[in-house]
């Protein structure tokens, strides 16, 4: 893990990592080619994995459910991130004006499957495609980057006579389109978020609101990496 000066509080629970990603507004999980700017690099190591504490692993499914925060692999060319709703909404204009990243054939199913289910686990997924299981992970994975779906829910599972939770967890799909539509609370608390920002005006503007964002976190930021995480 790296040291980071960026502007928030080390990550030690779900409290300080929500917080962090609403301040950061988007961040890989994991660290990645922009130096400390990661929840993994935010993490003091004994947090992260150790035998006593799932760390990070485990805050991120309070944090997901809150409703506040998007989370999926749509950063660093499929890696897992997270973003505060206006700032995944500036990605969706721009990734979504992406020839690159135009969902056809069987990406076009699946994108339409959850949109009619309103969710879909992988096992379900694997049952419509017919995919293996590596199969399934690109193509979901695909999918998330091109911002048309991204995990919906997330649930412990706890497993045995004495129902231990190590860590195991099972998650939903949805669409994006329908998560930002659903009454966001405040972690922790019951009190619905008053605004949802619009995206900027074009794809272009949603570019360099973003590209300056990052900046202004990490200065001196190449264009190559910028590139490489925002894609």
């Amino acid at each position: 893990m790296k040291q980071t000066d960026l502007p928030v509080a080390p990550v030690t629970g779900p409290e300080t990592m929500f917080a962090a990603i609403r301040k950061l507004g988007v961040v890989p999980f994991f660290s990645n080619p922009v130096s400390g700017f990661s929840i993994e690099d935010l993490t003091p190591r004994e947090c992260w994995f150790t035998g006593e504490t799932l760390g990070p692993w485990d805050w991120k499914v309070d944090v997901v459910n809150s409703g506040e925060i998007v989370y999926g692999k749509f950063l660093c060319g499929g890696k897992s991130a997270f973003a505060t709703v206006r700032w995944y909404r500036e990605l969706m204009t721009w990734r979504r004006a992406q020839e690159k990243y135009r969902p056809e054939g069987m990406q076009r199913m699946v994108v339409d499957a959850i949109a009619r289910e309103g969710e879909m686990t992988t096992r379900q997924l694997r049952a419509l495609t017919g995919l293996k299981k590596s199969a399934l992970d690109a193509l979901m994975t695909r999918l998330q980057m091109a911002t048309q779906v991204v995990i919906g829910n997330i649930e412990r599972v706890y497993n045995g006579p004495d129902l231990s939770y190590k860590g195991w967890q099972h998650a939903s799909f949805c669409r994006p389109d329908e998560l930002l539509d659903e009454p966001v609370f405040f972690f922790g608390g019951k009190t619905p978020h008053p605004v949802r920002p619009a995206a900027t005006a074009s794809p272009e503007a949603s570019w360099e609101a973003l590209a300056e964002h990052i900046r202004s976190l990490v200065p001196d930021l190449s264009e190559k990496v910028l590139v490489k995480l925002l894609g």
